[in-house]
């Protein structure tokens, strides 16, 4: 380390070189400059000094860090009065350095939870690292003012594409009716927009019910309860319960809508859910007094299914021998509180094709408008013969 002053810091000495050498143009707007690992090993010194020499590059807005990816260089994001440019402002450069290298895609998520989403997620990130794309994320939290705001702060930061799994609500962001005036590539996932070119990826909600339904007719029940939120909220519900239907038409088997809760507005962030829980239990218990021979409930949602489950428990029924829940979606984990019989959507195939998906609309291809992703029937220990 030849030429550096041996009164300073070792740490503050390899900034000065890093940061001279980005100056002088040896390392230039894009370029990955050595990792920890590699500084550590070339001067000889531990990572937590090397750690603390590209820290030092971070704060003063020299380099932007990509976790699994290393540092690269971005346009100095001091002003030449020296003050330092708002968040929004370096936020946007950072971006605008990472094109140089790679697309950068935006994804906003309504939420995401075990049962459905994480493991959507998770193969969006994988997918985009294999391709060298960059993903923003942000999350709506299903506030549909937040998914708004994301949408446009993302778009002043420059990505050159959007995945959006959009909040529930009778009508659709205006910003994502922008999104199709402005032909800006965009993939929605779980919903769609009707009436529009807009490339949409979810599953086959309809035949998914159809074949839940039928998955009860085998076990010989003939009265099954329906619970559900909101139907104008989300298309989704929506086409379920148009399958739930289907079935019953198909196996000549009368329709009791009576039976049939569809206002359930389950939040999983609401500060007043425990209030809803208990609710629910409660007007699934008196729709289950007043329909007796009701012998399966069939959930459109997870956290349905374990509001039915605490209601019918708390009736002394049990499962499956008195009554039996199938419900959409159920955490994959072994360690899940309870296996229920359950509809799971191929969450990986979702998150996989909406990254490559958008990356073809970037580079000008023409996509279906929707496409829809088959479902797998999943055993567990909620559903049974009905009782006789």
């Amino acid at each position: 380390m030849e030429g550096m002053n041996a009164l300073k810091p070792r740490y503050e000495q390899m900034y000065l070189m890093l940061r001279e050498k980005i100056q002088i143009g040896d390392y230039t707007v894009g370029d990955r400059i050595p990792s920890e690992k590699e500084l550590m090993e070339e001067f000889s010194v531990s990572r937590i000094t090397s750690k603390k020499a590209l820290d030092m590059l971070v704060q003063d807005g020299y380099i932007m860090r990509q976790p699994g990816r290393g540092s690269f260089v971005i346009e100095h994001a001091i002003q030449e009065q020296g003050e330092a440019l708002p968040a929004q402002d370096q936020a946007a450069q950072a971006v605008a350095s990472v094109r140089t290298q790679q697309i950068v895609l935006g994804l906003i998520m309504e939420d995401f939870s075990d049962s459905y989403g994480k493991e959507m997620l998770s193969e969006m990130e994988r997918t985009a690292q294999a391709l060298g794309v960059y993903l923003m994320l942000r999350i709506s939290f299903s506030q549909p003012d937040v998914e708004e705001k994301a949408i446009q702060m993302l778009r002043q930061y420059g990505v050159d594409g959007l995945i959006i799994y959009p909040t529930r609500g009778q009508n659709f962001s205006p910003e994502i009716l922008k999104l199709v005036i402005d032909k800006f590539p965009h993939v929605l996932v779980d919903r769609y927009l009707k009436w529009t070119d807009t490339t949409a990826i979810s599953s086959d909600n309809v035949e998914a019910a159809r074949m839940g339904v039928q998955h009860l007719f085998n076990y010989g029940h003939r009265h099954i309860g329906l619970l559900a939120s909101r139907v104008t909220d989300n298309v989704a519900i929506e086409e379920r319960i148009e399958g739930f239907v289907q079935a019953h038409a198909e196996g000549g088997i009368l329709l009791d809508r009576s039976s049939w809760l569809t206002d359930m507005n389950w939040t999983s962030n609401d500060n007043s859910s425990s209030h809803l829980i208990d609710k629910y239990v409660k007007i699934i218990q008196q729709m289950l007094r007043e329909h007796p021979r009701i012998t399966a409930l069939f959930a459109m949602e997870y956290e349905l299914a374990l509001i039915a489950k605490e209601a019918v428990e708390k009736m002394g029924l049990q499962l499956p021998q008195q009554i039996s829940i199938i419900c959409f979606d159920s955490p994959q984990s072994t360690s899940a509180l309870y296996p229920f019989t359950h509809l799971e959507q191929n969450e990986k195939e979702i998150g996989r094709l909406a990254v490559n998906n958008v990356l073809e609309l970037i580079q000008g291809a023409t996509l279906p408008s929707k496409i829809s992703l088959q479902v797998k029937l999943v055993q567990g220990k909620s559903t049974g013969p009905a009782p006789q």
